[in-house]
C-alpha cells in the first residue's frame, strides 16, 4: 500500500509541475527558455500601459524574433512554440495583474507520461 502512495504523489507532482510565475520589475530583464528558443523579456511603463518587449532566437547565429504588446489591468501575452505531432505546444505567458507584471514560466513535466505509466503498472 505504501509502495502505491508513493506512486501516486510521485505522479501528483509530476502534473502539477515545474511551472512558477515571478514578478517583473520595470527596465529588469527576465531570461525565457522556451524549448529550443532562448531570450528575454522587459518592459516599460507608458502612459497607455506597460510595454512589453520579448526578444527570442534558437541560437547565436539565428535572427532573432521580437513581440511587442502594450498590456493593461487585466490583460496577458502568451508565447507558444508548437512541438512535435502530439505533443503540447510550451508556452510563456506575460500577465498585467495590477500595477504588477507577471511571468508564468512554462510548465515542465517533471517526469514523463511513459515512465509515469510504467510506475503506476508495478
Amino acid at each position: 500500500m505504501t509502495r502505491r502512495s508513493t506512486v501516486f504523489a510521485t505522479t501528483l507532482l509530476a502534473m502539477s509541475g515545474g511551472a512558477s510565475a515571478s514578478e517583473l520589475a520595470p527596465g529588469n530583464g527576465h531570461s525565457i527558455h522556451l524549448g529550443h528558443f532562448n531570450g528575454t523579456i522587459y518592459y516599460s511603463v507608458e502612459k497607455d500601459g506597460y510595454r512589453v518587449v520579448a526578444t527570442l532566437a534558437s541560437g547565436a547565429d539565428a535572427q532573432p524574433i521580437r513581440f511587442v504588446s502594450t498590456l493593461v489591468a487585466g490583460e496577458r501575452l502568451t508565447i507558444s512554440v508548437p512541438q512535435a505531432a502530439g505533443e503540447p505546444s510550451v508556452d510563456f505567458e506575460i500577465i498585467r495583474n495590477g500595477t504588477v507584471l507577471l511571468v508564468q514560466e512554462p510548465f515542465v513535466p517533471l517526469i514523463d507520461a511513459v515512465a509515469t505509466s510504467a510506475i503506476a503498472e508495478e
